[in-house]
């Protein structure tokens, strides 16, 4: 396999953690492997031929996006504070960049505003843009998440 994919590359912590959940896999499976050859597996799912060349060019770019699959990230969901972990992360493939998150809220956010009564969410999907907002908005304007760096 001398040519990569055109598959776009995670950031290398992004390629280190794909390689850890591979090594848990098969290790879950009775098939022990050590972490140097998890990362030759995933260079080679990657279409590289060794992970000396993927880790080369994954390197010498800007990451393919901020939002890293397993990720904590703080924010406001519908106006109400949440720190919460990244479950779920896709590319749209779009201009301007966007991107679909699963979001796991650590505390349940109330999304009523009503006093006499409450509803709970402790998961969400978005798709928010590359500032860590989405385009859909709450009835007084605000983006309905907005993600903090």
């Amino acid at each position: 396999m001398g040519t990569a994919s055109s598959v776009p590359l995670p950031s290398l912590e992004g390629l280190k953690e794909q390689a850890k959940r591979l090594r848990a896999a098969l290790t879950s499976q009775g098939q022990e492997i050590n972490h140097a050859k998890a990362l030759e597996l995933i260079a080679s799912q990657y279409g590289f031929r060794d992970w000396n060349t993927l880790h080369a060019a994954a390197g010498n770019r800007p990451p393919l996006n901020p939002w890293m699959l397993g990720s904590k990230v703080k924010g406001l969901y519908l106006g109400q504070p949440f720190e919460a972990e990244i479950l779920g992360v896709q590319a749209m493939g779009s201009q301007p960049a966007r991107y679909r998150l699963t979001l796991h809220f650590a505390e349940p956010v109330d999304v009523v505003t009503f006093e006499s009564f409450s509803a709970f969410r402790q998961r969400v999907n978005c798709t928010i843009d590359e500032t860590g907002r989405t385009v859909e908005k709450t009835s007084n304007g605000r983006p309905q998440v907005e993600l903090f760096w």
